[in-house]
Parts: structure tokens; sequence; C-alpha cells
């Protein structure tokens, strides 16, 4: 920590006092605006009613709150998110969701008609290895084509956890500062061997927000490490990413819900919150509704300074 020079260091060169002398001297010259813009924070939310799930279009300072670390911080200024937003689509066509991808094409179809062009979309596939079914684009037509091509693979397992970490993978490297994962699938066998801690990690480095909706299914068990994995990154990735997952009874909801998620893509805000200066960083952030009736959706943007 600069200034604090321990008694094991006492013995020091003076080029090494020199320097730390130097920055000493930068810092505190440092113009006043750079300091308060460092304290400034930038947060990517949704909030809706908790009701009808409709996302709520304008909000004041007071509909919002954002603890980091349990201590909750000023709200500066909401307004409509205007910057690019990736979101990834991926789905489940592995033989085991043969029956739902009539459902899952027009959901699809729904979903890219409601997003519109705030970002570019990409789908991507499950059945035995993660699949590019359509790459990045904002053409509308080239997306609705593409879920017009959707169909289950047969004698085909799901990769969906191998899917969600190459995903998040891709969305690290993006220029953006909010992304979005969008996962719909039902509890089926999943053959990927990864982890969940290491899904979890790679999704929170590309900091997306995961979005899922599950099929669930009453019968469907957790007895082999893989089910775990996928049960576990199917439970936290949501909360701990600032998404949120929608469990189904049947796949006849997958467009209703998508379609909510669409809209509260479509609606975000942009967020601006004082950040008490620190050395260091958070660890986490908890970004909820402060008003009755409302629900609030969101992570921080991309870059924040957390650990």
């Amino acid at each position: 920590m600069t200034g604090a020079v321990p008694a094991r260091t006492a013995g020091c060169s003076a080029l090494a006092l020199l320097i730390s002398a130097f920055s000493l001297v930068g810092w505190a010259s440092a113009p006043a605006g750079d300091a308060a813009q460092a304290r400034e924070r930038v947060a990517y939310v949704s909030v809706i009613d908790a009701k009808t799930l409709s996302p709520v279009g304008e909000v004041g300072t007071d509909a919002i709150a954002i603890h980091e670390d349990g201590t909750r911080r000023e709200i500066l200024r909401v307004t409509p998110a205007t910057s690019p937003l990736p979101v990834a689509v991926i789905v489940d066509n592995s033989q085991a969701a043969a029956a739902t991808i009539p459902d899952l094409r027009k959901a699809l179809a729904t979903f890219i008609n409601t997003i519109g062009e705030i970002g570019p979309v990409a789908i991507f596939t499950v059945a035995d290895r993660p699949t590019l079914l359509q790459e990045y684009t904002t053409s509308q037509k080239e997306l609705l084509d593409a879920a017009g091509r959707l169909f289950h693979a047969p004698s085909s397992g799901a990769t969906l956890l191998d899917t969600i970490s190459d995903v998040s993978r891709g969305l690290a490297k993006r220029d953006s500062d909010r992304a979005a994962i969008v996962v719909v699938t039902g509890e089926h066998v999943e053959f990927s061997n990864l982890q969940y801690r290491d899904v979890l990690e790679r999704l929170s480095d590309s900091g997306a927000m995961l979005y899922t909706i599950v099929l669930v299914n009453p019968a469907g068990s957790t007895a082999t490490d893989e089910a775990r994995n996928r049960a576990t990154v199917l439970a936290r990735g949501p909360r701990d990413s600032g998404g949120m997952r929608i469990d189904v009874l049947t796949s006849m909801s997958f467009e209703s819900r998508l379609k909510v998620f669409g809209e509260m893509l479509k609606a975000q805000h942009r967020v601006t919150y004082a950040r008490t200066e620190s050395l260091i960083p958070p660890e986490k952030v908890q970004i909820s509704a402060a008003r009755p009736g409302l629900e609030a959706y969101g992570a921080p943007a991309r870059g924040q300074g957390l650990k």
C-alpha cells in the first residue's frame, strides 16, 4: 500500500523511496474531477412488475437498490440502456427434447421479434457437442431462418454445461459492457463432464447475465455428478449473474416466457451509482427492487472492478 513502509523494508534503496515519492505526488496532484468520476459505477438493470412480469419502462432512483458487500449505495441516475447487448441463445435439441422442438421454434421466433436489434444475437445448440446454429447477427431474417432450421439430433445427448462454458469464453472477448445468455432446456441427462464451479467461474468472467427457462421433470434424478453439476449451474447461474430462472411444466410455455425475457432485456436501464473510494473492490454486488410490487434483475457493467 503506497505511503506505508513496513519495518522490514526500512533499509530499502533510495531509488525505491524516490519512486514511491513520485507515486504519491502523482496521486495527490490528480484532478478532483477524475477522483469524482472514479466513484461512479454503472449497472444494467431490468425492473418488472412482480405479478405480470411486464417491464417497467420508466423508473426513478427510488425504485432500485444496489448493495456492495452488504453496503447500500446511492443511486445517482437511471437512464435507458443504449449500448449494444450481445445475446447468446442456447437451446436443447438433444434426443430427449425431440417433442419440444415445434414449441421451441415458435418461441424462438417470438423472442427474436420481441428483442429487435438491441444487439447481435447468436443461437447455439447442445446435442452431442456445442454447435453454432447462427453466428452473432442483428439480421432478424437470418435469425428467424435459423430458428426454422432447428431440429432434434437423433440418439444424441445434451452438453449444456460445455455450451455455457464455451459461450461464456466467447462473450468474455467482446467489446460491449453488457451481455446476456438465454438458455431453454429440460431436465435431461447431462453428458458434459465439467464441474459446476468451472462453469460458474467462466460465466462470471464473461460478465453476462444468465436467463434460463427450465422444463421441469418431477421424476428427474440428480443421482449422478453430471446431473448435480447441471442442476447447480441452472440454480446458481441466474442468481449469481443477475439474471433470472423461470420453471415451466409444459413446452407450450416456452413462447410466453421467452417473450418475458426479450421484453426485460429490451427495456434494461443504465443505473449509475456511487461507490465509496476504496483500494479493495467489492466481492459481491446485489441488485434488487426498492419499491413493493416490483422486481429487479441486473449486474454491474463489465469492467467495474469487482474481485
